[in-house]
């Protein structure tokens, strides 16, 4: 049984002092078929089931201050229930220019004849490393499960980047 939510985003910032106003992003992605794929049954009732997996993204739409978002590592960890799951787990997204966003998210997948279906959820940012430092911001996603195993994402929220100090 495979069950995964996805998602990610990156983040452009300054070095800064102060935050600027949020700003909203728009994203999308294709995500590969997990690999690995670890399940384990729980045995307190039928269809119970812990999952541990990693997947990797390729955003299709995502632009961040003028930087394009090249791709998503992902780890989830799931407790799946028959129909359903609860996701939990991490991303690294990076951008064109090589920095990194990582990204928190919680979510929930849908699950028919033990493959999924679709997923949604909630993210956050949780640092980042060159102009991402310091990168705030939050948002929802949504996808949709292929028979492969592959999944098509759409991320929406805001973020706030640190802006330069003035005459500093």
């Amino acid at each position: 049984m495979r069950v995964k939510a996805v998602l990610g985003c990156g983040v452009v910032l300054l070095t800064a002092v102060t935050v600027s106003a949020q700003t909203k992003f728009p994203g999308a992605q294709t995500c590969e078929k997990p690999a690995p794929n670890y399940t384990v049954a729980v045995d307190d009732r039928p269809g119970h089931v812990m999952s541990l997996t990693k997947d990797k993204c390729r955003w299709t739409k995502g632009e961040i201050e003028g930087v394009q978002i090249k791709e998503d590592d992902d780890t989830i960890w799931s407790d799946i229930n028959g129909t359903s799951a609860r996701d939990r787990g991490y991303g690294v997204t990076v951008l064109a220019n090589d920095d990194k966003a990582f990204v928190r998210f919680d979510g929930s997948t849908a699950i028919k004849n033990d493959a999924p279906v679709s997923g949604r959820g909630t993210w956050t940012f949780s640092g980042g490393t060159g102009k991402l430092k310091g990168i705030t911001g939050k948002g929802t996603y949504a996808g949709k499960y292929s028979p492969d195993g592959t999944a098509t994402f759409d991320i929406e929220g805001e973020y706030q980047v640190p802006s330069a100090a003035s005459g500093k």
